[in-house]
């Protein structure tokens, strides 16, 4: 199993910046393509951003230019940088690893962290 530890959610004012970190605990899986991802209330959970172990990153059009996605594979951490915030950017976010073990390949997700940007 994989945890995937989450932080750095918060309340923040339109235009500001929060910093997203999610850890996975289990040295044993390999950590592939990590990700973020978020749900607002009612809605269904999107992608936001994802990076593959190599550093290839893909961007929802929504968050593109505003939001980075970046890795430390030593520490198996994903991090999201989030700047020019915006009140739709309010939501869940979550984190997503796909971890592989010999021949098999599982998704796992994180807790969720509540981002918050009043207007």
């Amino acid at each position: 199993q994989v945890q995937l530890v989450e932080s750095g959610g918060g309340l923040v004012v339109t235009g500001g910046s929060l910093r997203l970190s999610c850890a996975a605990s289990e040295s044993r899986f390999k950590i592939n393509t990590m990700g973020w991802y978020r749900q607002a209330p009612g809605k269904q959970r999107d992608v936001v951003a994802t990076i593959t172990r190599g550093g290839t990153t893909n961007y929802a059009d929504s968050v593109n230019g505003r939001f980075t996605i970046s890795r430390d594979n030593a520490k198996n951490t994903v991090y999201l940088q989030m700047n020019s915030l915006k009140p739709e950017d309010t939501a869940v976010y979550y984190c997503n690893a796909r971890a592989g073990l010999g021949l098999s390949e599982y998704t796992y997700w994180g807790q969720g962290t509540q981002v918050t940007v009043s207007s």
